[in-house]
């Protein structure tokens, strides 16, 4: 009999262990040791076990957001597209491109990672080498001690075990990884090179982009740690100054952004694309094409107010016949705010209904994004207490959605305050003492520049999201600006510089090649998010 519970009880642990295996194959938790490679073969098979796991990984995620926007979809559409729809949110291209860069990646870098040591050995650690470990090995134990302490000293959590923050557990598995710093830098360039190849072209040059900064930011933090360099609110500053570009570009230069960028600023923004020529035409040529008024006017989809119309037309008689009296008020550099928001005949409807507007616009996106990772990924937390998850996650989607909500709102408040100020300087009698020249005037409200500084107001919204969220988010809009700033300050045509598949493998591999040094070496100056997504992925090694 006690034979039995004995085998009985064997059988249990080893079926429990099995369980636990099979739940890592999914989910890499915290702490995992290197694996030690003694040579080439067993690299390969590492690296091809680690190339599977990515890629089914990658596909499941891919295929989970696109099932979730395809059910929001799915109330618009015949019963009879519904189920073409969520077999090709599961199925469709999007998902086996995604796994197929993510599974190449992962095989090529863990393959080359570990090969090179092998391949290439090295004689020696240098000095530096040892004085880096021996500085790690110390940090380490102060990093240790430290917590130590405070499980000591906190009465309140005496019965929970101690948790050291992320960027320590980076320290913690990556710390004795003796390869060498190029070696993590050419295999994340090879294999990031490769790995983009597989996605379509537009996507190539977002992900380039990404890799791109994402490699800027480990370096930016890793030099500015070691020169104890602190910048407050650097991540709002930033973020201010990327808008002061971005919405430069979309109202003087749309053809220096993405085209679908563009449009999506043109859809959130709720602005005619008519009234954005119009104000292009007049800040470059001081005249504008009637027909987009009239299009503007006419087209039902804008709902445009009666008082709206009739302003708009008087607009267009004086500025075109001279109809009006010449000492009255006539904005002929800039679009009229009535052309600008033809739905609200008063500037100050407006703030509330592109807010609600873009709140609900961006709700499935941003409830995608908060109510996925916790359910996917979290699961044993989820079930434990999914009440509180669900909570959290939908206060995180209601805070995203407000602050693009708020975003709109500052900028085309910023819009039409500027109008509002341009016409009161404009108009003050001679003898006012807040009469000012009308050259100043102009620089202030209606030139080039002016349309710099509303862009730099809307960057405050930032200050709506979470303060984790806020570098991610201005990591997320950098590309954009930098290349928007690239093609006006060098007269670039429409399209920039055109590289094809080249270009793009070759930023990516640039992007990775500093983005996978980072992670080897110095893992914590690398964003939470790319941290975690690269542990997932890669590993230790």
């Amino acid at each position: 009999m006690s034979m039995m519970s004995f085998e009985n009880l064997v059988a249990l642990a080893n079926h429990q262990e099995r369980i636990k295996e099979a739940r890592q194959m999914v989910w890499r938790v915290k702490g995992q040791p290197v694996v030690e490679l003694d040579d080439v073969e067993s690299c390969l098979k590492h690296a091809a076990v680690g190339g599977l796991r990515s890629a089914t990984l990658a596909f499941n995620i891919r295929a989970a957001f696109n099932l979730v926007l395809a059910c929001m979809r799915l109330r618009s559409l015949p019963k009879k597209k519904r189920l073409p729809l969520l077999v090709h949110a599961i199925f469709g291209t999007d998902t086996w491109r995604f796994a197929a860069m993510f599974g190449s990646f992962t095989s090529i870098y863990k393959f080359l990672l570990n090969a090179l040591p092998i391949l290439l050995p090295e004689t020696g650690l240098s000095s530096s080498r040892l004085l880096s470990n021996s500085f790690c090995d110390e940090e380490m134990e102060r990093l240790e001690k430290k917590s130590l302490e405070l499980a000591i000293t906190s009465d309140t959590r005496r019965r929970h075990t101690t948790r050291l923050s992320l960027s320590v557990n980076a320290q913690k598995a990556w710390v004795r990884k003796t390869t060498r710093r190029w070696h993590a830098a050419f295999a994340g360039a090879v294999a990031g090179g490769i790995a983009v190849l597989f996605e379509t072209s537009g996507r190539r040059v977002t992900i380039g982009q990404q890799m791109f900064v994402r490699g800027l930011q480990g370096t930016f933090n890793a030099y500015t740690t070691a020169k104890n360099i602190k910048i407050p609110h650097g991540d709002v500053i930033l973020f201010a100054l990327i808008n002061g570009q971005i919405l430069y570009a979309n109202f003087l230069r749309p053809d220096s952004l993405n085209r679908g960028y563009h449009n999506w600023f043109v859809r959130v923004s709720e602005v005619p694309p008519e009234a954005y020529r119009i104000n292009r035409d007049l800040m470059r040529t001081q005249s504008y094409n009637p027909k987009d008024l009239d299009k503007l006017i006419a087209n039902p989809k804008y709902k445009i107010t009666p008082q709206n119309t009739t302003t708009l037309l008087a607009h267009k008689d004086a500025f075109f016949n001279g109809a009006s009296d010449p000492s009255k008020y006539l904005a002929d550099s800039q679009c009229p705010c009535k052309a600008l928001h033809p739905g609200q005949t008063s500037c100050w409807h407006v703030p509330a209904a592109r807010f609600l507007y873009v709140a609900k616009f961006m709700l499935p996106v941003y409830g995608a994004l908060h109510f996925l990772p916790p359910v996917l990924f979290r699961t044993k937390a989820f079930m434990k207490n999914p009440l509180k998850i669900l909570l959290k996650s939908a206060m995180g989607t209601a805070r995203s959605c407000t602050f693009l909500g708020v975003f709109v709102v500052i900028y085309q408040t910023a819009i039409c305050m500027r109008s509002f100020f341009h016409e009161f300087f404009s108009t003050l009698p001679v003898n006012s003492m807040l009469k000012l020249p009308q050259w100043l005037v102009d620089a202030m409200f209606v030139s080039r520049a002016a349309y710099f500084i509303p862009g730099l107001a809307s960057g405050l919204s930032l200050f709506v999201e979470e303060k984790r969220r806020r570098a991610e988010l201005s990591m997320y809009v950098l590309p954009k600006a930098l290349e928007s700033f690239w093609r006006v300050a060098t007269g670039k045509v429409p399209g920039g510089v055109r590289t094809g598949k080249t270009g793009e493998a070759l930023l990516t591999a640039i992007g990775m090649a500093m983005v996978m040094c980072t992670y080897q070496n110095d893992p914590q100056h690398l964003s939470g998010l790319v941290r975690r997504i690269l542990y997932q992925f890669i590993g230790p090694n």
